[in-house]
């Protein structure tokens, strides 16, 4: 897949795209209808994404905690599996912002990314103050001469699929709910980070890994998978939270201990997929007993995952 981050003078090659529009934080199932429809629509054009980085939101509210289900490199693997050709992944700031509607698809997709055809949901909003909704982008595609699709919302039982509910499903500590409405397990990616090293003095070494832009789920322990740098995927158990029984921390933190690993991964990159919620983060009386509720955690784990995961993970 290649990646643009601008849309000006770009290649012949990266022009006349059937091209899916939307923010995409998780790519859930619904996302992939709306991409799924780009491709149907003109499937003898590249497939693309048009998106932004950062998340809009981030520029307009700041002061908001972190909510993102999918950071950029993150976004990027789930579209490619998508069989996205095409990221365009504009820089939002506030420049950008005051881009009208109307200028937005005049210069940017018919004269920038000389879209063939766009696709996107009945709630796509854009331009400076939200100035632009379905009905104006049909309106003004049409006198362009580029297709569009208004990609009916993808619903299951409980209604339409969509970021916010999957956000409040990992916050409720259910990330199967998640994994539904994803079709896949979420996911944290992040860098490894030196700790304090008491995992390990407790006999369960781990991966430290902050949670930065992420979305901050349901503190507690987790059971999970990791995929390591050289594409090796491992099990282990995982706390989200602030440590209360040793530590206190004001942010909080993934710690994730790998079953029957012992090397070294500070500043390598990991992934690590939430399968199962095991219990709430909670304060223990000392070491000893929780050190023993850490290896009840382990062995429920290693249980539910030879349940729900695949012997290759």
């Amino acid at each position: 897949m290649q990646v643009y981050r601008d849309w000006r003078g770009l290649a012949p090659a990266a022009r006349g795209a059937s091209v899916a529009l939307g923010n995409f934080d998780g790519v859930h199932l619904g996302h992939a209808h709306v991409v799924r429809a780009a491709h149907g629509a003109r499937p003898d054009s590249p497939l693309a994404v048009l998106t932004f980085e950062p998340h809009p939101r981030e520029i307009f509210r700041p002061e908001d905690p972190p909510f993102r289900l999918t950071l950029s490199q993150e976004r990027e693997a789930a579209l490619a599996s998508l069989g996205v050709q095409v990221l365009y992944e504009l820089t939002f700031d506030e420049a950008f912002s005051l881009m009208s509607a109307e200028a937005f698809i005049s210069h940017v997709l018919h004269e920038g990314l000389g879209a063939h055809h766009l696709t996107c949901g009945p709630d796509f909003a854009f331009g400076h103050r939200r100035g632009g909704d379905a009905h104006f982008l049909a309106a003004r595609a049409e006198a362009l001469g580029i297709g569009l699709t208004v990609v009916t919302p993808l619903s299951d039982e409980a209604g339409p699929i969509s970021s916010t509910r999957i956000r409040r499903a990992l916050q409720d500590g259910y990330p199967e709910r998640a994994t539904a409405l994803l079709g896949r397990p979420w996911a944290i990616r992040g860098e490894v980070v030196h700790g304090d090293a008491r995992g390990k003095r407790l006999g369960f070494p781990t991966a430290n890994i902050p949670l930065g832009r992420h979305l901050e789920p349901a503190r507690g322990v987790y059971a999970v998978t990791a995929l390591l740098p050289d594409g090796r995927a491992r099990r282990g158990v995982a706390n989200i939270g602030r440590r209360p029984t040793v530590a206190h921390d004001l942010v909080s933190r993934l710690e994730v201990n790998l079953f029957d690993y012992d090397g070294d991964l500070y500043g390598a990159e990991l992934c690590v997929s939430l399968h199962a919620f095991l219990r709430a983060e909670r304060r223990f009386a000392g070491l000893d007993e929780l050190r023993a509720q850490i290896a009840a955690d382990a062995a429920e784990a290693r249980h539910l995952l030879d349940l729900a995961v695949p012997r290759s993970a």
